[in-house]
């Protein structure tokens, strides 16, 4: 993997702490295990906020209740435990391909594969994704595709073609960068602006 630029670092000091990993590789191009390497390295953590708006969600400085205790499973958790080889669709949690859900990122993802050679959190795609490729065909590299402005939704029926667009990484990361270091109405402002300055430069080059 490329060494990490200072564009990517401030990104990522910006969207760490109230984003997961997960989002964060998306917008970087770059896989979870780096992004969560990064973070240890620049010494980011996580929001008190980001933690506790997850269930099951572990402290910082939390004592785990096992802590120096030898565990035994006990009653009949060696009938239901999970076993080598055996399907995905056997476990409790499973949930089957073309399954949809909401990430915490307010993400609409849809379960696309069971393969066990495939990440678990890579199971699942954007649906964003999936209908911008059924239209236009495979995403190019270094490219992402995000809704257009304003159009953000997770109603899968409302995620058209028409509100979609693939834009380089770059300029994700730029967008990105205007959540972290503006409020809301001042990063809109901005991008509108760009957006208004593109159509400018397309008419006079035209």
């Amino acid at each position: 993997m490329a060494k990490w630029t200072e564009d990517e670092d401030k990104v990522l000091r910006g969207l760490y702490p109230g984003r997961s990993n997960q989002h964060i590789a998306w917008v970087l191009g770059r896989s979870e295990s780096s992004v969560s390497n990064r973070a240890v390295t620049l010494g980011l953590s996580k929001s008190p906020e980001y933690l506790a708006s997850g269930p099951g969600q572990f402290r910082p400085g939390q004592t785990s209740w096992n802590k120096g205790k030898r565990h035994k499973a006990g009653g009949r958790s060696a009938e239901t435990r999970f076993k080598p080889g055996r399907a995905p669709s056997e476990s409790p949690n499973y949930k089957p391909i073309g399954s949809t859900r909401v990430t915490r990122d307010g993400i609409l993802e849809r379960k696309v594969t069971d393969s066990r050679d495939i990440v678990p959190a890579r199971r699942w795609v954007p649906v964003a994704r999936l209908v911008w490729e059924e239209a236009h065909g495979p995403v190019p590299e270094g490219h992402a595709v995000v809704f257009r402005q304003g159009m953000h939704t997770t109603v899968e029926s409302d995620i058209t073609p028409d509100r979609l667009e693939c834009i380089p990484r770059s300029e994700l990361m730029r967008r990105n960068s205007f959540l972290t270091r503006y409020p809301k109405e001042i990063a809109d402002v901005i991008r509108l602006r760009g957006a208004l300055k593109r159509q400018i430069n397309r008419r006079e080059s035209a």
